[in-house]
């Protein structure tokens, strides 16, 4: 087995500059919400070059529309097609999911950009434009890991699963689709930018909108109003003081470097009809971070029994209290053992490759992973090349190198996992 290992990894050096050809050409097309169906048509030529059983399909809002986990903000997903791409094996070893997203972020203010978002230039052995670091790196080098094997004639036991989806960004209706639509697995990988750190736990969070009652008066006489905009900032105090509550709970190690591992975030603001006039009325929108051994439904009781309590605080939200709406975008959390097999293969394969322990984290922010988990129930890693830091920034980038290092440590773990045929 280790002279597989060896020939596949040998192979994929080889190969860097191809791969760098394809990430370049999947970043030149703007795939943001509702214009993925370029960038897929190159995922898809390249699946069919690998000769891989292709299942392609525009997700149906009708099927999914009435599943508790399904958010979108669109009316259709047409020219929005999903992409699963399998690999065969003989079916008497271990599957696994390699799911990517295709979905990018508005690249917004170009002024912030020192190269362009969509032109995939080089630069220092970086790659830079928009989604080379969320994710089309991490997707490349799935598919790299794939090739390997093809290139090299190993036959594998248990079948690999590329996916390559919609939506996340928006919360994850391409995988829910592609879950609901009977893909299963053994485990799962996603290759969100970990910056090759190993997350077996990510948090969740879900958006709220909250109504902060005034009492309208003329400016001149505010004393005989009350202004929810002053009533608003006692608002946002006081979920600071629950955010530090929620927070105070989490012990876990693998959080030991993030600040705020589960935040609770406003995000939006608005409120008021006239300069002259007190404000009779302000709404607060945001996100509330979940743990990822929290269930949903928890959480969003304590955020609504601690809202019931402001009146403590201040007796006007006692005849008034915040009206809360939960709405928009969720994400799962997710969580799995850190001695599962599938994380301590993936531990041995990137010590044996990169001379060094990998680092264990749980994620800052939300991923597809909580669907895998807790509505697909299998068990989800998120792991791959890129930088958080510069996700959704201006000037996103991604090293080729760590691509192509987390491309080897994928085909090892593939060969450890499906198990080669003899």
């Amino acid at each position: 087995m280790e002279e597989l290992k060896k020939r596949v990894c040998t192979w994929i050096e080889s190969q860097e500059q191809s791969a760098v050809t394809l990430l370049q050409q999947v970043v030149q097309e703007r795939s943001v919400q509702g214009e993925e169906a370029s960038a897929q048509a190159i995922i898809l030529e390249k699946c069919r070059q690998l000769g891989l059983e292709i299942d392609l399909w525009e997700p149906s809002k009708k099927l999914m529309e009435s599943h508790p986990h399904f958010f979108t903000v669109r009316n259709h997903f047409k020219n929005s097609p999903n992409i699963v791409a399998l690999l065969k094996g003989c079916g008497s070893g271990k599957s696994i999911i390699l799911n990517g997203h295709i979905d990018v972020v508005p690249e917004g203010d170009l002024e912030q950009w020192e190269h362009d978002p969509y032109k995939a230039e080089i630069e220092d052995g970086k790659v830079y434009g928009r989604g080379t670091t969320d994710m089309k790196g991490g997707n490349i080098a799935m598919l790299m890991a794939i090739e390997a094997i093809k290139e090299n004639d190993i036959k594998l036991k248990g079948d690999i699963i590329f996916q390559s989806v919609i939506e996340e960004e928006s919360g994850g209706a391409g995988t829910l689709a592609a879950i609901l639509r009977g893909y299963k697995a053994d485990g799962a990988i996603i290759p969100e930018p970990t910056n090759m750190k190993i997350f077996t736990k990510q948090q969740g969070s879900m958006w709220f909108r909250l109504k902060v009652k005034g009492k309208a008066a003329h400016g001149g006489t505010k004393y005989e109003g009350v202004s929810a905009i002053e009533k608003s900032i006692i608002v946002i105090e006081q979920l600071k003081q629950l955010e530090k509550i929620r927070n105070d709970r989490i012990k876990d190690p693998l959080y030991k470097n993030t600040p705020i591992p589960i935040p609770i975030n406003v995000g939006k603001i608005s409120g008021g009809t006239w300069p002259s006039s007190v404000a009779d009325l302000v709404i607060l929108e945001g996100r509330c971070g979940i743990a990822p051994n929290e269930d949903i439904l928890e959480a969003k009781k304590e955020v609504e029994n601690f809202l019931n309590t402001l009146g403590e605080t201040d007796g006007w939200f006692k005849e008034n209290p915040v009206e809360l709406e939960w709405f928009g975008a969720r994400w799962l959390p997710n969580e799995m053992s850190s001695d599962h097999e599938l994380v301590t293969l993936l531990k041995k394969e990137y010590k044996a490759l990169q001379g060094e322990e990998a680092v264990m984290e749980a994620s800052p922010w939300g991923t597809d992973g909580g669907l895998l988990s807790k509505v697909g129930g299998v068990p989800t890693i998120v792991f791959g090349p890129g930088e958080t830091k510069v996700a959704h920034f201006p000037n996103e980038y991604i090293e080729i190198k760590k691509m192509i290092d987390t491309a080897k440590i994928m085909a090892c773990l593939l060969i450890e996992w499906c198990g080669p045929i003899d």
